[in-house]
């Protein structure tokens, strides 16, 4: 019975470690987000993740987001889950052509707000079950200007 409060000591320790290492991945993950995005001027700028693809902080209907930005994307599409989450009223059913092929989905109506002060109202979307993060298509990128060099993603409103 002795070594009980040894034991539970070391359990402390050790859960304390993890709380400690747990916060810390959340701050450097935060930080990233952060440096990936930034504004200059009139400009967004939005670097490569190390994931080879362009990320865009934002919201749909509040709900914090980080889009991949898809410029082979007609429309914007979320998951399923964010979706319900986000409350979005599912609409008619859809068929889209993704890369993985034709998958059902439902149209939806959604509020969306970008980092750096790009904003849709009621933008129709997709609602696609498996989808595993949200794409920004071209509905919302081709009311922008948007230029990539060496691995920077430079966007402007258009003039």
């Amino acid at each position: 019975m002795s070594e009980f409060p040894r034991m539970l000591k070391i359990a402390t320790v050790w859960l304390l470690v993890g709380v400690a290492v747990f916060l810390g991945f959340q701050t450097f993950e935060a930080r990233q987000q952060q440096a990936r995005v930034s504004l200059t001027g009139a400009a967004i700028e939005l670097r490569r993740s190390a994931d080879g693809h362009f990320h865009w902080p934002g919201e749909v209907n509040g709900l914090r987001v980080d889009f991949l930005v898809d410029t082979g994307a007609t429309a914007t599409a979320l998951p399923g889950a964010l979706a319900e989450r986000a409350g979005l009223e599912l609409q008619a059913g859809v068929i889209s052509s993704t890369a993985a092929g034709a998958v059902r989905g439902h149209l939806a109506r959604a509020d969306i707000v970008l980092a750096g002060g790009v904003h849709s109202e009621r933008l129709q979307v997709t609602v696609l079950p498996g989808l595993g993060a949200p794409l920004l298509g071209m509905d919302v990128l081709g009311r922008l200007r948007f230029t990539q060099e060496a691995g920077v993603l430079r966007i402007s409103a258009p003039n």
